[in-house]
């Protein structure tokens, strides 16, 4: 495998943003007459806003209780929340070892991109200081098919020109590591090695990001 470019997801392997979605979807769905737990709201990682609106109707029984118009209304007061919320987001949020780990391929001459489930994906990787390491952001609002689903995944790598074997993905959720197997893409995790088993690789943390760890792992894993 001829490694050209890495693609990455933004929540949960750039940054931590999961609290913040759990605020503005705890006090969405109360509005709504349904309570969620962080539990719960490790199940919405990873997919996108109007699927996981479906998954908390679901959950208090209200699937059938919205018309398409008034789900991406209460989608989007969710979303106005959120953004009220990380307008707090600094550089110094950036979880242990992104940066480095964002130079040294950058450095290396690979191509990077962001295949994010949110649409906020570029004000957030502004607010962090880290936009200038991204040649392409493709976020939610760019795509039709949400996470599992690979079209994320393959836009980013056709956005930065790299075939889809050729790129190395990097998630921390399991619908973010399917989405990336399913684009024919080599599947790094980061997390539960339970939640994330079928990941080529699952490090710990993100302070494990190393690219020559990951290219000699890599090359290990094929020539077995």
């Amino acid at each position: 495998m001829k490694v050209s470019a890495f693609i990455f997801d933004l929540d949960g392997v750039l940054t931590d943003t999961a609290e913040f979605h759990y605020l503005a979807w705890k006090d969405c769905a109360a509005a709504l007459g349904i309570e969620i737990d962080r539990e719960f709201n490790e199940t919405l990682k990873g997919i996108s806003r109007i699927d996981s609106l479906e998954r908390i109707l679901i959950l208090g029984g209200r699937q059938n209780d919205f018309t398409p118009t008034e789900k991406e209304i209460i989608a989007n007061k969710k979303n106005d929340a959120y953004v009220e919320l990380i307008k707090k987001i600094s550089p110094a949020d950036l979880l242990p070892g992104v940066e480095d780990f964002l130079r040294s391929i950058a450095d290396a001459g690979y191509k990077i991109a962001m295949a994010s489930a949110s649409k906020n994906a570029m004000a957030v990787s502004k607010l962090l200081g880290i936009d200038h390491y991204f040649h392409h952001i493709v976020d939610a609002a760019t795509v039709a098919q949400s996470k599992p689903h690979p079209e994320v995944f393959l836009k980013a790598a056709d956005a930065v020109g790299v075939a889809p074997e050729n790129c190395i993905g990097i998630e921390d959720a399991a619908a973010g590591v399917d989405a990336i197997l399913s684009a024919g893409m080599y599947a790094v995790g980061v997390g539960d090695k339970d939640i994330l088993s079928k990941a080529h690789i699952v490090l710990e943390s993100t302070a494990q990001l190393k690219l020559n760890n990951i290219l000699e792992e890599l090359n290990e894993n094929i020539c077995k």
